[in-house]
């Protein structure tokens, strides 16, 4: 698509939903769906309400055209649906009454004016480079699972592979095949039926926790992920088909088993759970219904673990030190708990110096 596309009008009452859109398939929206279903999906998940606000106070831009393309004898819209449901819901009052909306209240003139719109006309094959660059990598961005989507449609309807998708919007960060690869990942998990997205404990699907963790060594290694360049259709291998079942569960949680996910978010909970899936012990403590903290615990390298704990008994000491004039009220109990530490401390040294010289240990014992 070029900015010299020729601009007309369409009656309002005439234009369709795309009920192909990604970003509504990411809300259960199918061909079977009315307007109405539409329309409450956009106003309770994607700021309709606010478009429905400033078309009421400043009008639809003339110079911002809604892209239409002709399908099954019907004029659909590829690009605006969200703009295309404001414009119904100010053009039908009633709707919003029903649902409860509030709504500005606009004149009959506005009206007239709102039930003609701006449309320039494109076929899908035309539109899909600018679409993408829209909505993948550009100022408009769809969620990660609605981008995904749309790149499987354009790669396998257009037969259009991943690196030219990525050269056409501008990708320079495997990003395209990065999306595509989750995409694949969780669809071959549902083909196998190891998984069903409509089964996931949270109402959102957070498909960003997948194709991000995908990057990551330890649950890339967990079910011997296909690279992201092979652009397979079945990236995971059979042998490894439980495991992926297994991530999905971790990731997503199950509504019938009333099992929350042990990822509730990326940070910190996506680093943890790679780095347990690199631990055969810390995977074991997982399935066996340990939470998500006490198997990263056990994954942690126990060095790690030993320096934390140094510096972290440091800090509290100095707290204690610097509190001790005003904070020491006498007590024996403290004062008897202060020799505790202190002979720990003493303890713990020793214990360190013979560890780090263990040839002057033996000639001590020898003496």
């Amino acid at each position: 698509m070029t900015t010299a596309e020729v601009i007309e009008t369409l009656p309002a009452n005439i234009l369709h939903f795309d009920r192909k859109n990604p970003r509504l398939a990411e809300y259960g929206i199918s061909r079977n769906s009315t307007d109405e279903d539409i329309i409450t999906i956009l106003w309770d998940a994607m700021d309709v309400r606010e478009l429905v606000q400033s078309i009421a106070a400043s009008g639809f831009f003339p110079h911002e055209p809604l892209i239409v393309t002709e399908e099954d004898d019907k004029h659909v819209v590829i690009e605006g649906n969200r703009r295309l449901a404001a414009v119904k819901v100010l053009l039908h009052e009633a709707f919003a009454k029903t649902n409860g909306w509030a709504i500005p209240a606009i004149s009959e003139e506005a009206k007239a004016q709102l039930a003609q719109l701006p449309v320039t006309f494109a076929n899908r094959t035309d539109a899909w480079r600018y679409l993408g660059f829209k909505h993948v990598n550009g100022p408009a961005k769809w969620s990660s699972y609605a981008k995904a989507k749309y790149i499987a449609d354009v790669h396998n309807s257009y037969g259009i592979s991943l690196d030219d998708i990525a050269n056409q919007i501008g990708d320079r960060h495997k990003t395209v095949q990065r999306l595509y690869r989750g995409l694949m990942v969780i669809e071959q998990a549902e083909k196998e039926k190891v998984y069903n997205r409509d089964d996931r404990f949270r109402q959102r699907f957070a498909f960003s926790h997948l194709y991000t963790g995908l990057d990551y060594e330890g649950i890339s290694s967990f079910i011997e992920l296909k690279p992201e360049l092979e652009e397979a259709e079945s990236p995971v291998p059979q042998e490894k088909i439980k495991e992926l079942g297994e991530l999905c569960i971790w990731l997503y949680g199950s509504k019938k088993a009333n099992l929350p996910p042990v990822v509730e978010s990326q940070n910190p909970h996506l680093r943890q759970l790679d780095a347990v899936l690199k631990s055969r012990e810390a995977v074991a403590a997982l399935r066996a219904g340990e939470g998500l903290e006490t198997a990263f615990e056990i994954s942690r390298p126990k060095t790690q673990i030993f320096e934390e704990a140094l510096m972290e008994a440091k800090r509290e000491l100095t707290r204690a030190r610097a509190n001790l004039t005003e904070g020491y009220d006498k007590s024996e109990d403290l004062l008897r708990l202060a020799g505790t530490v202190a002979e720990l401390a003493d303890d713990l040294y020793n214990e360190m110096q013979r560890k780090r010289n263990p040839e002057k240990k033996r000639l001590t014992e020898e003496q």
